[in-house]
């Protein structure tokens, strides 16, 4: 708990220039039992602009050394130079957790504490005065793309207050579970995942979102040949992974790293998407 507070007094003076279009800074956001902490990028200016509220996976949004995860502040920068406001809620360093990519028994599961966190972070973006509050969307990575499933099943509406997320975007969840459930999306909602992903096998979301067709039209769905897991992350490359609590075939490995064509039609799909 000590290292998450000191990792959090490290970001409270942060200052992450995004190119001339907004800087990054911590957030506290509303919650019940204590302030969810977060970090926002907001564009120059006084809006009013779309919101997204976007969900790290299961590595943590800040790293030892009080920086921001580079993949996560990579998309917060591209977004808001898109005219995006993008709030990243921390759900693991909040509750003094580190990464959880390593840990099956997790306190902070994507069905219950990550989609309360979404939804926290949808209210605290539709209360600001620059933000359009019926435009404001959910994006997810991995643990963090499952969440974002989660959060936009049925009903129609979401559980507590304000308008409902405009539209949803999903890298790499795992979809098994999901899937068994008989999945489907009340609003659109994008799913982008790679076909050699060992991590989070695409054929599970291929499954769903062909059930989901048939009780909803909201769902796409984008399956990159040759992309690992993270293949959006910018100058990663590819290697393995040990030790993980979850993994397609069960051994505790996967690959993750860039795919360069795949990061491309990304960072081009999804403002477009978000931005409908």
């Amino acid at each position: 708990m000590r290292l998450i507070l000191i990792l959090w007094a490290a970001l409270a003076g942060l200052a992450v220039v995004a190119g001339t279009a907004g800087a990054a800074e911590q957030v506290d956001i509303p919650q019940p039992d204590a302030p969810l902490h977060g970090i926002l990028f907001r564009p120059e200016g006084a809006g009013p602009f779309p919101g997204v509220v976007a969900l790290h996976g299961c590595e943590s949004l800040v790293n030892r050394a009080g920086k921001m995860a580079s993949h996560f502040a990579d998309w917060g920068e591209r977004l808001v130079a898109a005219g995006l406001a993008v709030v990243f809620p921390d759900s693991f360093g909040s509750r003094g957790l580190r990464t959880q990519c390593r840990v099956s028994e997790r306190k902070v599961r994507s069905e219950h504490e990550r989609v309360a966190d979404a939804d926290a972070a949808r209210r605290w973006l539709q209360s600001q005065p620059w933000t359009i509050k019926d435009r404001v969307s959910v994006v997810g990575w991995a643990n963090g793309g499952v969440a974002s499933l989660w959060a936009v099943r049925p009903p129609a509406a979401p559980r507590e207050g304000g308008p409902d997320f405009r539209s949803a975007v999903a890298f790499y969840p795992g979809c098994w579970r999901l899937s068994d459930l008989a999945w489907s999306a009340r609003i659109p909602t994008l799913i982008l995942i790679g076909r050699a992903d060992d991590w989070t096998a695409p054929a599970p979301c291929e499954q769903m979102v062909a059930g989901a067709r048939g009780r909803s039209a909201l769902a796409s769905l984008v399956v990159y040949p040759s992309a690992y897991h993270e293949f959006d992350r910018p100058d990663y490359p590819v290697r393995e992974l040990t030790g993980l609590a979850y993994t397609a075939d069960g051994s505790g490995k996967a690959h993750i790293g860039t795919n360069a064509a795949a990061r491309v039609d990304a960072l081009m799909r999804v403002p477009e998407w978000l931005m409908r």
